[in-house]
């Protein structure tokens, strides 16, 4: 499938075709579809969702989506949404970077996502679930949809090219890409071995912050964010379609290949997005400002000013004001925090979060700034700005506890003395004399 492009906006009401004529045009809809095609509507919200939240596409391709075999059930050990039922430590939790799968055992992108952690669950339609991904070998004769939730993918190693039905998404790390609930795609690694973080919602679709007092600029712009124009293949062969529904993975042959659709208009779509386009805010006159001025996006839940899940970043930024501790504060928070870092270091500790790892502070742990890093910004000259300049760090925060699979608490690669980087805090207390 051939790239034709993209188109700029965050929800917009997106018209593409990959062949002059393919759309219908107002009331001239005829009985039948221009150049045979089929028409199919996706619908990702309740077709009475206030016009506003209403989302949904008209596709126009060359055949149903119902055309394909029945489905069976299919196992993928490591990619589920069993989060457990029992006790979940306190503990704070640490990782290593996924390993990245040996050249004679090529995985795909679907082969290689590997549950972490997550809540809820796709039959309450709140929670998330949160995974990685390594793989080292493009999807062949395969798709894959999640009717579970939307799929918000942030590579941090290898480009991926993730063809949809709706068009071709070429994403790089610091870039993110988001597929909806129930989009059938192919993930190519036009770079070789890649590796990644996914975070599957299965609440509310994410969208923009409102911008509340920061007023009418700043976080993330609507106009960088890309949707893709209609692409397509007429292929036909032996191929799989893999679906994940209700937890669960099934398998269903398909003698086509699912990604024929030759135009498409609506505002339900795959899009991408830079995360170095994002406007970031934070001159600190003390304190410190809530990571709430990082966010991208947010999945919002039905208490209004709590999320279900939001996507937060910590990206290149300047820290300048006086008389105040630059890093994060030492906190606990009443959300739930899992971190990955995409590139370089964040700011808070001095080693042991690598790009690829990941962490996770539960609901009241306690966490922050390692004791390296805390002495070095308590003796900084606050004089002179701090250019934080080579990082870009993120976090999918939650308002309910994220629930460690037990793979992830096994991991050879999990971090068992993550503990330890507090050690070397000491007592500081210096009584008044007298």
């Amino acid at each position: 499938m051939k790239s034709n492009g993209y188109q700029s906006g965050f929800g917009n009401e997106f018209a593409t075709e990959a062949v002059a004529g393919a759309l219908p045009q107002g009331q001239n809809s005829p009985q039948q579809v221009a150049h045979g095609l089929y028409a199919e509507q996706l619908s990702g919200t309740a077709f009475t969702a206030p016009r506003g939240e209403n989302r949904r596409s008209w596709l126009y391709r060359i055949r149903p989506a119902a055309m394909h075999g029945t489905f069976e059930s299919f196992q993928q050990s490591h990619f589920h949404d069993d989060f457990g039922d029992g006790p979940v430590t306190p503990d704070q939790l640490r990782w290593n970077p996924l390993p990245l799968p040996l050249p004679e055992a090529p995985r795909d992108f679907v082969d290689g996502l590997y549950t972490m952690a997550g809540n809820g669950n796709a039959a309450a339609q709140h929670g998330v679930g949160i995974h990685l991904y390594a793989a080292n070998a493009s999807m062949h004769g395969r798709f894959f949809y999640s009717a579970d939730g939307e799929l918000l993918i942030v590579p941090q190693q290898g480009a991926l090219r993730i063809a949809t039905e709706l068009g071709v998404l070429d994403v790089a790390p610091q870039e993110i890409a988001v597929i909806p609930r129930g989009v059938r795609f192919r993930v190519e690694l036009p770079d070789g071995a890649a590796r990644g973080y996914v975070c599957e919602n299965f609440g509310l679709q994410m969208r923009l912050p409102d911008l509340g007092p920061i007023g009418a600029n700043g976080l993330a712009n609507p106009r960088d964010f890309l949707a893709p124009k209609a692409a397509y293949e007429d292929i036909e062969s032996d191929f799989e379609l893999v679906a994940k529904f209700q937890g669960h993975l099934w398998r269903a042959s398909i003698d086509h290949s699912p990604l024929d659709v030759v135009g498409w208009h609506g505002n339900y779509a795959p899009y991408k997005y830079d995360l170095r386009r994002f406007n970031a805010i934070g001159s600190i006159s003390f304190d410190h400002p809530d990571p709430s001025i990082f966010t991208v996006l947010t999945s919002p839940s039905d208490t209004h000013g709590t999320a279900n899940m939001d996507f937060v970043i910590f990206p290149p930024r300047w820290l300048v004001a006086q008389h105040t501790f630059r890093p994060p504060w030492f906190h606990r928070n009443v959300a739930s925090e899992f971190m990955g870092l995409v590139h370089g270091a964040y700011d808070a500790k001095a080693e042991g979060f690598a790009p690829g790892g990941a962490s996770l502070h539960n609901c009241m742990s306690g966490h922050g700034p390692d004791a390296q890093t805390f002495d070095k910004a308590s003796n900084a000259d606050l004089s002179e700005p701090d250019v934080i300049g080579d990082t870009m760090a993120f976090m999918f925060e939650t308002r309910a506890v994220i629930r460690p699979t037990r793979q992830a608490l096994d991991a050879p690669h999990r971090q068992r003395d993550y503990q330890h980087c507090w050690a070397g805090l000491t007592r500081r207390f210096t009584p008044p004399a007298g």
